[in-house]
């Protein structure tokens, strides 16, 4: 007679008591909850004590720790010093706040744990919906493709590879760039994102075939220069094949003249890219969307959720007018990636044939809950609102002799300075950061250290604006500390 050998334990990562788990679970949303509700009680930034940076230098555990603990740790150490893109007062950086809507949908695409790379599931399908979605928003046509990325800065570099297979042809992706791109060459304004460059580098064409053109005194591209740097490049048969176009400056927020750009595009027959990072979304308003007029001309756009639509980190998206020649640029077959009709290996073409991306986090859920909860009528109003924070603060600048405005104010974005050098504003701007009141950012207009409030969450009110205003006529009236 022969013994059953009984079978070996699982080893598992589930809990052993769920109810527990579900009680801190429970603990951990409601302390989120709190955590948004509250944050005008917060400072926007602190300064991260050593203690707290020595927690995280710790050596690779081995054993288990109490989730408890962990979670402690989180709350002691990590919550309290982030960036404070959440916090109103937060105006540096072109960072949106998020939403209580999206953090939830976070958390259910990270249940469902879901792959997006592709096959037969109901999350691509959700991510097809934004597709369809972002096609409408910009009145791209019937089999206009799309994509979702980290952020515009990849999204930028996907549309500069799509634009070098529609100048050499799908062989450039065996043959290289070597024997034909020498002579490609690509425009963008002098102003436009550093990604364009690190995109052109990347993609192997370099950044010395592209030509930054010069801006005007609205801080948007100077057509007429782009059009004599286009024919001095033919007249040296060279070849111009990329026009990046920009929805929102990220210094000023100027928006180019995109119909100038499109019809110099048609013309020349180039390809029109838009980076639309934070303005593209300005179609989404009745008042703003005259600004970027002609975007629904491009090629491709490139732009970011997480921005002025409140989607939390990351949900960066590129739309592409010709979805063939956008699958042509990345679909790589193979074996263990076979397309069935049927089964779970069915519902092709799959997203990873438009990016470089195969395993791709579920995006879509909470950009499709942002949207579906809230409503674009709704994310217009609140993108014009913005709008109007920044003229309010345009305003206040103009009212004060010790102040002066940089750049015009073209959407949300405001540069101004106090009347002194730049080391004083520099020293203005870091005050305000340690202060814990607002958190703008500097950056350079026309050689001059500038302040500089972006305008995108949806928490700001004309209050944090005057907290601004206030605090920076205080700073720049104290002496300079040791």
């Amino acid at each position: 007679m022969t013994t059953k050998k009984s079978e070996p334990s699982g080893i598992t990562l589930d809990p052993e008591d769920w109810s527990d788990l579900r009680a801190q679970g429970h603990r951990m949303l409601d302390d989120m909850f709190d955590y948004i509700e509250h944050v005008r009680e917060r400072p926007v930034w602190q300064p991260i004590p050593q203690e707290a940076r020595e927690r995280f230098r710790a050596a690779l555990p081995h054993s288990p720790t109490d989730l408890r603990e962990a979670y402690d740790e989180f709350t002691r150490y990590v919550a309290p010093y982030t960036s404070g893109n959440v916090h109103p007062g937060f105006m540096g950086w072109v960072h949106g706040g998020g939403t209580a809507v999206g953090m939830l949908a976070e958390m259910l695409a990270a249940g469902l744990n879901a792959n997006l790379g592709g096959r037969d599931q109901m999350p691509i399908e959700v991510e097809r919906q934004i597709v369809e979605w972002a096609r409408a928003m910009f009145s791209f046509p019937v089999g206009a493709t799309g994509v979702f990325v980290t952020g515009t800065s990849t999204a930028n570099l996907l549309a500069v590879l799509i634009a070098r297979t529609a100048a050499l042809g799908r062989e450039v992706r065996q043959t290289g760039v070597a024997a034909k791109g020498g002579k490609l060459r690509a425009y963008t304004s002098a102003d436009a994102h550093v990604c364009i460059t690190q995109a052109m580098e990347i993609s192997g064409l370099g950044s010395g075939a592209l030509r930054r053109i010069p801006v005007d005194a609205s801080h948007r591209m100077d057509v007429s220069a782009l059009r004599r740097a286009i024919a001095d490049d033919r007249a040296k048969e060279l070849t111009p094949f990329l026009v990046a176009g920009t929805a929102g400056t990220v210094d000023t927020g100027a928006v180019d003249d995109l119909v100038a750009l499109a019809d110099l595009c048609a013309e020349e027959h180039m390809y029109f890219h838009i980076d639309g990072a934070f303005g593209a979304l300005a179609v989404w308003s009745d008042e703003l969307a005259p600004l970027v007029k002609g975007i629904e001309r491009a090629d491709s756009i490139a732009f970011d959720f997480h921005k002025w639509a409140q989607v939390p980190y990351d949900a960066g998206f590129l739309l592409a007018r010709d979805g063939k020649l956008h699958r042509a640029t990345f679909a790589s077959p193979a074996a263990y990636l076979r397309r069935e009709a049927r089964g779970l290996a069915a519902g092709s073409p799959w997203p990873s044939e438009f990016g470089p991306d195969l395993s791709r986090g579920f995006r879509a859920l909470k950009t499709w809950f942002t949207l579906k909860t809230f409503g674009t009528d709704r994310m217009g109003a609140v993108l014009a609102r913005t709008c109007e924070l920044a003229k309010y603060l345009e305003h206040r600048v103009q009212g004060e002799p010790c102040l002066e405005l940089l750049a015009p104010v073209a959407l949300n974005i405001v540069c101004f300075r106090h009347r002194g050098d730049d080391a004083l504003n520099a020293r203005i701007v870091v005050d305000l950061h340690e202060s814990g009141i607002v958190a703008p950012s500097t950056t350079y207009i026309d050689g001059r250290l500038a302040i500089r409030a972006a305008f995108v969450n949806h928490r700001t009110q004309t209050r944090d604006v005057d907290a601004l205003v206030d605090a920076v006529i205080r700073f720049g009236k104290a002496p300079a500390s040791n």
